[in-house]
């Protein structure tokens, strides 16, 4: 499974990476801009998006993952967050996401997670 990591955090993205690379899954990119989320999406169909909701530019998480939806790209996204109040939770529900988890994230909560979603593509 190809994935791609959008995390503005330096030492958290290394984190996930190399939760990502331990559970023998390939890392796409890592990226830090909405727009270039939005871009990597496009150019390189990953198997999945963890996304942090928060991000260096004006475009945040949500707001990249509701444009990608709007371009009819099914991408399955794990939003990874900070923001566990009621508001960011609201506006994540129209991108179809696939699970909504606060930082910080542990191991096996990441293993469980993927490993649903890779259940569900096949």
């Amino acid at each position: 499974m190809k994935i791609l990591i959008v995390e503005d955090d330096k030492v958290l993205s290394l984190l996930l990476s190399k939760m990502i690379e331990r559970l023998g899954y390939e890392i796409i990119d890592v990226v830090t801009k909405g727009r270039d989320a939005i871009e990597q999406i496009e150019k390189t169909s990953p198997d999945l998006v963890l996304m942090d909701i928060m991000l260096e530019d004006d475009i945040d998480g949500i707001d990249a993952m509701i444009a990608i939806r709007k371009k009819d790209i099914t991408v399955p996204v794990i939003f990874i967050t900070g923001n566990s109040d009621p508001y960011h939770q609201e506006r994540a529900k129209v991108t179809d996401y696939e699970e909504y988890l606060i930082k910080p994230v542990g191991f096996d909560d990441l293993k469980k997670n993927i490993a649903s979603v890779e259940q569900k593509k096949s």
